[in-house]
C-alpha cells in the first residue's frame, strides 16, 4: 500500500518504509525480495536507488498475493497430509469447519486488488508520507 501511494515510478527505500510502519528492516527486506522475485516490485540498486511497484495496483489481487506469499495454510496439524499426528483426525468435525473458514477468508480477499485499498490515496499519503516518524 505504501508504494501505491507514491507517484508512478517514484522510488522508496526499505528504511523509509520500515520507519513509517515501525516494522523490522530485516523482515521487510525479505518481503521486498519475495515481491521482487514475483515481479510485483522493481528494485533499483545504487546511490539514489530504491523500490517501486512494477505493476499497477489494480493488477495485484490480494487473495492471490496471500496465497503466493504465505508458506502454508495449516491452521491445525490435521491440515497436513504428511506428518499428521492428531489422534482424533479420523473422527474430527472441527477440521471441516476450519477448511470452510479458510476458504471463506481467501474468497473475501479474492474480491479485492491493492487498488481497492488506495481509494483514499491522498489521505493515506498524508499519513504515510508526510506524518511524523
Amino acid at each position: 500500500m505504501y508504494l501505491g501511494t507514491k507517484e508512478t515510478g517514484e522510488l522508496s527505500t526499505i528504511q523509509e518504509i520500515s520507519n513509517r510502519y515501525n516494522i523490522s528492516k530485516n523482515h521487510l527486506t525479505k518481503v521486498v525480495h519475495e515481491l521482487g522475485r514475483m515481479g510485483l516490485v522493481a528494485t533499483v540498486r545504487g546511490r539514489g536507488g530504491g523500490i517501486r511497484l512494477n505493476v499497477r495496483p489494480d493488477e495485484i489481487n490480494v487473495g492471490q498475493l496471500v496465497r503466493k506469499t504465505e508458506d502454508d495454510f495449516y491452521l491445525v496439524e490435521c491440515f497436513r497430509e504428511d506428518g499428521n499426528q492428531c489422534i482424533i483426525s479420523s473422527a474430527c468435525r472441527l477440521k471441516g469447519a476450519l477448511h470452510e473458514a479458510l476458504a471463506a477468508y481467501l474468497a473475501v480477499l479474492d474480491k479485492y486488488t491493492i487498488a481497492d485499498f488506495l481509494v483514499n490515496k491522498e489521505e493515506l499519503a498524508a499519513i504515510l508520507l508526510d506524518g511524523p516518524l
